[in-house]
């Protein structure tokens, strides 16, 4: 599973981010699984890998949390969780994004 936290520079949200991640990383007994974070510096570099804002968090080049039909932007991104919009989604989320992305879970799809 490859993950990736982007982010531009100076972001407010990026230690929350990193933080709830590693925290549902760990809770899903994935403790040796380590992410990247990355600086998307420009609009053609948002608009080469999707990014629809900072904190966004890909698992596998995918980012569970998009919403449809939000352009490529160098801007913060806020996310609707159960206490209200926050700048990182929840830890729930977070955990049943992994789930559904688990190592081997496409390619059983696939073969089956």
């Amino acid at each position: 599973m490859e993950i990736e936290v982007l982010v531009v520079a100076g972001c407010p949200h990026q230690q929350l981010a990193e933080e709830r991640l590693r925290q549902a990383l760990d809770a899903a007994g994935l403790t040796t699984t380590g992410f990247t974070t990355r600086v998307v510096g420009d609009q053609a570099a948002a608009e080469r890998c999707g990014f629809t804002g900072s904190p966004t968090i890909l698992i596998d080049g995918r980012d569970p949390f998009a919403r449809p039909g939000a352009a490529p932007a160098l801007a913060c991104r806020l996310y609707r969780t159960p206490g209200g919009l926050a700048g990182a989604p929840d830890l729930d989320r977070i955990r049943r994004a992994l789930d559904d992305a688990g190592p081997g879970r496409s390619r059983m799809r696939t073969t089956t």
